[in-house]
Order: C-alpha cells, then sequence, then structure tokens
C-alpha cells in the first residue's frame, strides 16, 4: 500500500495533456506530472491556483482513472467555485497547474481487500468508485461489484457509457442507476432517492453478503445512503465514506 503523503509533502507542477466533456457540467482533465506519480484507487490529489497578485485557491480532487493509469480528474463546474470556472473556462491541453498528492488512506479499494462490494454515489461522488471499477477491470478480477449511482437526470450520469459498458460485459459487475428528477431509461433502473429498500435490493444483486461498501457525495447523500446501509442490514464497521462540500 502506498503511505498517504504528509501534509508537507511538496507540491509538484503537471501538465495538462488531455480534456473530455463528460457531461454538461463535468469534464476529465488528464494530468502529466513532473515526478512520479502512484496511487491507489479511491485516492485524491489537491490542486492549486496562484493568481497574479498571489492569491491562492485551492481544491481537492477524487482521482478517476485505475493505478498505473495516469491522472484523470472529472471535475464539476460550480458556478461560485474558485477552481473549477478555471478548469471549464480557461484550462487547455499544455497548461502546468500545481498538485499534491496521491492523499488518502481510508477511502481506498485493493484487489487484496476482496470483495464482493458494495459502491454506492451520488454526482460527481462516483468519481473515486470509477477508479474501483476501472482497477478491478485492468487486474481483471472476477471480485463481484454492484454500483448504486444517482443522478438528477439521465445526460448528468458521469461516465455513462464506459459504466453501461462494462455492465454489459456480465463478469460479476452490476450496475444499478437512479434518477431523481425524471424517469428511469433503464428496467433495472429507479426513478427515485436512494433509500433502505433501494439498499436492500442492491445488496441481493450481489452473490453474498459485502465485505466492504463505499460511498461517496455530497454530506447530505452519503448520510442517507449509509443510513439506508445500515437499514439495509449492512454493519456500519463494514461502511466507508467519502463527503464533498461543507
Amino acid at each position: 500500500m502506498t503511505a498517504e503523503p504528509s501534509p508537507q509533502s511538496p507540491w509538484q507542477a503537471a501538465t495538462i495533456t488531455r480534456i473530455q466533456k463528460r457531461t454538461p457540467r463535468v469534464a476529465s482533465f488528464w494530468f502529466q506530472p513532473t515526478r512520479p506519480f502512484a496511487h491507489l484507487a479511491g485516492q485524491h490529489v489537491d490542486i492549486r491556483l496562484t493568481a497574479p497578485d498571489g492569491y491562492q485557491a485551492r481544491r481537492s480532487y477524487s482521482i478517476a482513472s485505475a493505478p498505473g493509469g495516469g491522472i484523470e480528474l472529472a471535475i464539476e463546474r460550480l458556478d461560485d467555485g474558485e477552481v473549477s470556472p478555471f478548469f471549464h473556462d480557461v484550462a487547455a491541453v499544455g497548461d502546468e497547474i500545481e498538485l499534491r498528492g496521491p492523499l488518502g488512506g481510508h477511502f481506498i479499494w485493493e484487489e487484496s481487500d476482496g470483495g464482493p462490494i458494495l459502491l454506492v454515489g451520488g454526482g460527481s461522488g462516483v468519481v473515486p468508485l470509477m477508479a474501483m471499477l476501472r482497477h478491478r477491470t485492468l487486474r481483471n478480477t472476477a471480485v463481484p461489484v454492484a454500483l448504486v449511482f444517482s443522478a438528477r437526470v439521465w445526460d448528468e450520469v458521469i461516465f455513462r457509457d464506459e459504466l453501461i459498458g462494462l455492465d454489459d460485459r456480465r463478469d460479476g459487475f452490476d450496475l444499478v442507476l437512479t434518477l431523481t428528477r425524471e424517469p428511469a431509461k433503464r428496467p433495472s433502473d429507479y426513478s427515485r432517492r436512494v433509500d433502505a429498500r433501494m439498499m436492500a435490493q442492491a445488496v441481493e444483486r450481489l452473490p453474498k453478503a459485502p465485505r466492504l461498501a463505499y460511498v461517496c457525495g455530497s454530506n447530505a447523500f452519503v448520510s442517507t445512503a449509509a443510513d439506508a446501509l445500515i437499514g439495509a442490514g449492512v454493519p456500519a464497521g463494514l461502511i466507508r465514506t467519502e463527503r464533498y462540500g461543507v
């Protein structure tokens, strides 16, 4: 396991090598750091921007790419944000930014952790879960995984085509989408917010009780989803959470 860097870990320059639109408000940015960078699925980085007058803004972003696959950050545009509008409106391939990491040692999954695992993501909270799924695919492991991904509408399902492609492989990965502001598009999906019944049905999709559950999203989403998992019979000690926002 890679040790978590201390708060004094040095910043380094990283060059944007590729940009891809994911949804109307989310885009992926790939970075090539100047120094070697090895991360685990579920970790994040700090990004620091410095204005001409010296003012600095810093934000943390989860890594979407699998270990060994470079650094992909899926950044959601927040209209009142200090960092995300820069990436969506200004940043271009070839630009350099400062980053520090990888960071985080609790919300990670490695092949040796085994499974089954249950993943629950709300909005951009799917990003670190995507790193876990990609890691599973690259390792060609048969660990059973179910992902419950909540988004407002179909067009806001980040990584939608890739996730559906993984689901179509029928290799032990089961995708459940739940849309909160429009009807479900697939027969197996939902049109409501995450609740205990939905979590219980997700657990039933796995061949046996989950060894670990990972929940990532806003504070409100994580609290609701974690309580729903507990209500569905998943022990609190098996639930790992990562929260965005205040």
